[in-house]
């Protein structure tokens, strides 16, 4: 019986991971000013334009949406519709409670010395390497079978074929965590290209749920990140259900641990808060897990969510989360 896993990592300059770091720019900028600033921004760019919308309700002044757009996505025309947050939200977190209802899933694992699954670390690996070289909008993707690697896909904007090629090659040698016999390579299999990033195609925000998260073998709670106060449970919660299972993996010496939180908007304890180590499930205990105990315990008030929207946002030292 085969057992193939399968994961894939972008570059920052992809589309949509331009598109985050745009949101969380723009959240770090009033986090300078306002570490209480309600922050909701979503980004959507392509082809010139820069549409950045949501809502923010901030003591921050002079907030410059433009310098930040064309800081990281260049020179395009940027149109900014940005709405204070309804008041009929706000009721329910100003008390304290969760900014909206939602499924936070943590997870940990001791496959890799990131906590996270194999093919997903390798696939980060492997496009952090490459952009090294070519600094420009890419992806990668490594197929497992049991635990070594059967094919790699990797085209990057700028690289000619053969170079990436070797370049690949010399990654697979040189890594760690590689085991392989004989490896299957698609390398810009479309053909070699040089028009990417936002003009070849267009970028969302909270489109790479999966990337920002834990690769496809691992369910998530379906909620973005980028662009969102600590208030909203969506990524506070999330940040701190990483944080439960990587401390439930290390007491308990597991294998896996999956955490699952759930909340209701205006109210701020959770609804299930259930840690599954190794199979069997038991309540997550010793943790404030309202949102006001998660920002306090990780500190989530500070402008330091642009670097969270580069490259996932667990597995990377320096996070509170971690």
């Amino acid at each position: 019986m085969s057992n193939f896993r399968t994961a894939e990592s972008v570059s920052p300059k992809h589309p949509d991971k331009i598109c985050d770091q745009i949101s969380d720019a723009i959240l770090d900028a009033h986090l300078v000013q306002d570490p209480n600033a309600r922050v909701g921004v979503d980004v959507a760019g392509g082809h010139g334009i820069v549409f950045v919308t949501g809502e923010v309700t901030s003591l921050a002044k002079d907030i410059d949406v433009t310098a930040i757009v064309k800081r990281l996505a260049g020179d395009v025309e940027v149109i900014e519709h940005i709405a204070a947050q309804s008041p009929e939200i706000a009721q329910g977190v100003d008390i304290g409670g969760a900014g909206d209802q939602g499924i936070m899933v943590g997870y940990a694992c001791n496959e890799t010395p990131e906590l996270l699954p194999l093919e997903t670390v390798l696939s980060r690996r492997l496009n952090q390497y490459i952009y090294k070289k070519w600094p420009f909008d890419g992806k990668t993707q490594v197929t497992l079978e049991g635990d070594k690697i059967a094919s790699i896909v990797a085209s990057f904007q700028n690289a000619e074929k053969s170079e990436l090629l070797t370049e690949v090659k010399n990654w697979l040698t040189n890594e760690p965590l590689a085991e392989y016999d004989e490896v299957e390579y698609h390398i810009n299999p479309a053909g070699d290209w040089q028009i990417g990033g936002f003009a070849a195609d267009a970028g969302l925000t909270g489109r790479k749920l999966i990337v920002d998260n834990y690769g496809p073998r691992i369910p998530i709670g379906g909620g973005a990140f980028s662009g969102k106060d600590p208030s909203k449970v969506d990524r506070s919660a999330a940040y701190i259900a990483r944080k439960i299972a990587v401390d439930y993996l290390k007491k308990r010496n597991a294998t896996e641990v999956f955490v699952r939180l759930a909340y209701a908007i205006g109210y701020d304890q959770p609804l299930e808060a259930s840690v599954i180590i190794d199979g069997v499930q038991e309540e997550v205990e010793g943790y404030d897990l309202t949102p006001n105990g998660i920002i306090k315990t990780l500190e989530l008030k500070r402008p330091i969510y642009e670097e969270t929207a580069k490259w996932g946002h667990f597995g990377h030292t320096g996070f509170s989360w971690e």
